[in-house]
């Protein structure tokens, strides 16, 4: 069976020619903001404050896969009786917005993906599923920059000790290290010539147990306690896949041709954009519902209309209540 091309769309902007992917299908759409000015770095932020300053242009990127109906033989995975196909997603956490997407089969491969998407002046935020020391040196190359979790058993070779602030020690990190190498001296040197540092962050999981997430990044001038902040922020992605399959409803495929569940996909995403671009908010199911009522002919377009712009007040309000915050 031929390989299949991954579909893709790009929010916002185009990356460089040079980093888009060999032989895979762009499908670039442009969309403007036009409730309010963009800020300097070009983009919308929603949520503001010296949390996005420093982790300006944080990017929490993964993947998740959709079941599909066993009739839609392209879309194969585990075996012949499984179907499924994957969003490969990279989610702005402070404007709130996916910025960049592909859709593959199911067992595409996440790593390939993103290597296949970068785009220069992010900070790429990546859990374990992402390990891959050439997947970092593409990042670096890139212009980019990334915090992701590595195996808490890993071979690395530390340089020096940072000290640790009391912030750091509030928000759980137990080690900041420089490394002089990753990996041990039988592996090949993938990220020779970039410094990197070792944050270990210790925490409780839902289970109740004590755990240490080890958090590579080459961010050397970012506090440890922002590494740690802004692995914690990965999980807005996660919180959008259910807003996505749950109240989007794309959880159930409408189709079961591949250009079909293309534009399905691609549509909610450009839906919950529109939203967050009208109304200065993430969106919320109240937002949704009065969008099916008001496409159903249950509400009207003033009623429609009365809803987003309670929303922008909603917006407004709240940054007026923290107005000392700088705009990222």
């Amino acid at each position: 069976m031929p390989t299949r091309r991954p579909c893709r769309a790009s929010f916002g902007h185009d990356p460089p020619p040079s980093l888009q992917p060999r032989g895979s299908w762009p499908f670039c759409l442009v969309l403007s903001a036009g409730y309010r000015p963009p800020t300097k770095s070009g983009t919308v932020s929603i949520i503001e404050g010296p949390d996005a300053k420093q982790l300006l242009h944080l990017t929490a990127v993964d993947g998740s896969i959709f079941r599909a109906f066993p009739r839609m033989a392209w879309a194969l995975w585990k075996d012949a009786e499984h179907r499924g196909i994957k969003l490969h997603l990279h989610f702005d956490v402070f404007c709130s917005v996916p910025v960049d997407a592909s859709i593959t089969v199911a067992s595409g491969s996440e790593t390939d993906q993103l290597g296949a998407m970068l785009q220069r002046g992010r900070l790429y935020v990546v859990d374990r599923g992402y390990l891959n020391h050439e997947l970092y040196r593409k990042i670096l190359e890139a212009g980019s920059s990334f915090i992701g979790r590595i195996k808490d058993n890993g071979a690395y070779v530390p340089d020096s000790d940072c000290p640790l602030s009391e912030a750091d020690r509030m928000a759980g990190v137990v080690s900041d290290q420089r490394l002089k190498r990753l990996g041990t001296p039988h592996h090949k040197n993938e990220l020779k010539g970039h410094q990197l540092r070792l944050v270990k962050v210790q925490r409780t999981n839902d289970d109740g147990e004590l755990e240490t997430w080890w958090l590579l990044t080459n961010k050397l001038d970012l506090p440890a306690e922002l590494v740690a902040l802004g692995y914690r922020y990965r999980w807005t992605v996660e919180l959008f896949f259910r807003w996505l399959k749950c109240v989007l409803g794309c959880k159930q495929l409408l189709t079961t041709s591949e250009n079909g569940v293309t534009l399905q996909i691609y549509t909610a995403l450009i839906a919950s954009l529109l939203i967050v671009l009208w109304t200065g908010r993430k969106p919320t199911k109240r937002t949704w519902e009065m969008l099916q009522f008001y496409f159903q002919g249950w509400a009207s377009l003033d009623e429609l209309e009365a809803h987003l712009e309670k929303q922008k007040r909603i917006a407004l309000t709240a940054k007026e209540k923290n107005p000392s915050s700088d705009r990222a």
